[in-house]
């Protein structure tokens, strides 16, 4: 029976290998990652957030401002005075330069700095986050795909049994042997396997479609994953126990980025009540033209100094850093809260996989025996000793027990490709197994 039942797949699986756009799981994955939308916004905020770095440290530079006044009137501003001033003056313009340079401002220009390449350090995190569900996403629909292809391939399987049983009633009918309603029966089956035939195949092109639309893969309905599922051995698990190192997880960096990022805004904030010395220099010219009289240039040289004393005392100063302190502990509480909740879910979906496992090596064992009870009507029938009816059954019940073994890897498959998401390990992947 396994013997004839292995013959009609590799027979299908000739004819329908023919053209095929054969596609592995890197190429999905490369292919994907190369086309996310996702991927290509995260580049360009780490772009902004490289431009927001270079604009933090120009702010240790001198500030230079230039000013320039011009004015013509109607009528003049000062008459003429001989022999003081033969002319009387109706323009007058001043142009001045003036650069400033910050020797102390609270320490908000350090602050600043560190805040912007924090951010930058956060894009990038967020950037790799989303390369690492780009990643998870492709290899489900991968896995999708290919646990369509081995519903179809069992699909086929059950057809041709069908049809050689079908062959059979009909000799058998010819002959006298059976009635007709019998082959009825063989039909009826075979019609509704058609139709889950029907329905899993355009299943199988909405699957392509989306897969082509995710990873940028030009759609092809000949289009086939090029894993298959080696039923005859257990997958691995990816570790021996469950892996609740924190340090790659991305969602464990951002929430550490959000404690210093709070940190940060706190010194902000206090820089705002802190005192704030610069030096400065200035020069300006001033003249009228055609007037009778000359330009002037005057340098200066300042200092200031602002102390703010209200603001940090009593004021609206005082009361912000307090907020800015109760932000700081919301963030230190949602970081262990965060930390506790990634470690249970690593925990959570290496367990998965492991009871997965266990449904596979359950749902083998049913199909070992549906398909010896299949082969035991089969034999009653031909003997005289079983129904049609049982034969059907036990079609039945061997088709669910194939389908449910395929399901039961695929699904494995997946949650292999969730525990590698959560625990920053998307490039290792489980053992695939080979082709059937």
């Amino acid at each position: 029976m396994k013997t004839f039942i292995f013959s009609i797949f590799i027979f299908t699986c000739l004819q329908a290998g023919a053209q095929q756009h054969v596609i592995s799981l890197q190429e999905s994955k490369q292919a994907a990652l190369a086309y996310s939308y996702a991927l290509k916004n995260g580049e360009l905020k780490i772009s902004s957030a490289k431009a927001e770095v270079v604009a933090a440290k120009s702010d240790y530079l001198p500030s230079v401002s230039a000013t320039g006044v011009g004015l013509l009137g109607f009528k003049d501003f000062v008459s003429a005075m001989p022999p003081l001033l033969e002319k009387g003056i109706n323009n007058f313009y001043l142009f001045g330069v003036t650069g400033t340079e910050s020797l102390y401002a609270g320490g908000k220009i350090k602050t600043g700095n560190q805040l912007a390449t924090l951010q930058l350090q956060v894009s990038q995190i967020r950037k790799k986050q989303s390369a690492d569900s780009v990643v998870l996403l492709t290899e489900q629909k991968y896995w999708n795909l290919v646990n369509i292809q081995e519903q179809q391939k069992t699909i086929l399987i059950n057809e041709a049994l069908l049809n050689a049983v079908l062959k059979m009633q009909k000799d058998m009918l010819a002959s006298g042997l059976i009635a007709r309603n019998d082959l009825l029966k063989v039909k009826v089956q075979l019609s509704q396997l058609l139709v889950n035939k029907s329905k899993l195949q355009n299943g199988r092109h909405v699957a392509q479609l989306d897969f082509s639309m995710y990873t940028g893969v030009p759609f092809d309905s000949l289009m086939v994953m090029q894993d298959t599922l080696n039923k005859k051995s257990l997958p691995v698990l990816p570790a021996l126990q469950p892996d609740t190192n924190l340090s790659g997880n991305a969602n464990y960096q951002l929430l550490s980025k959000r404690i210093e990022s709070e940190k940060l805004q706190t010194r902000l904030a206090n820089g705002d009540n802190l005192p704030s010395l610069a030096v400065g220099l200035s020069a300006s010219q001033t003249g009228s033209i055609n007037s009778g009289i000359g330009s002037s240039f005057a340098p200066a040289s300042f200092v200031t100094l602002s102390i703010p004393i209200s603001n940090g005392l009593w004021g609206r100063g005082k009361q912000k850093i307090k907020q800015r302190r109760i932000n700081e502990q919301i963030a230190r509480n949602d970081f262990s809260d965060g930390q506790n909740q990634l470690k249970v879910g690593i925990v959570r979906y290496w367990y998965d996989m492991q009871d997965q496992l266990t449904q596979i090596s359950y749902a083998k064992d049913n199909l070992e025996q549906a398909t010896e009870n299949l082969k035991v009507n089969q034999d009653n029938y031909k003997a005289g000793l079983a129904t049609i009816s049982e034969v059907l059954d036990a079609q039945t019940a061997y088709q669910q027990a194939s389908s449910t073994v395929v399901t039961a890897f695929a699904d494995f498959y997946v949650r292999s490709a969730v525990y590698n998401y959560v625990t920053a390990k998307t490039e290792s992947q489980p053992r695939i197994a080979g082709s059937f």
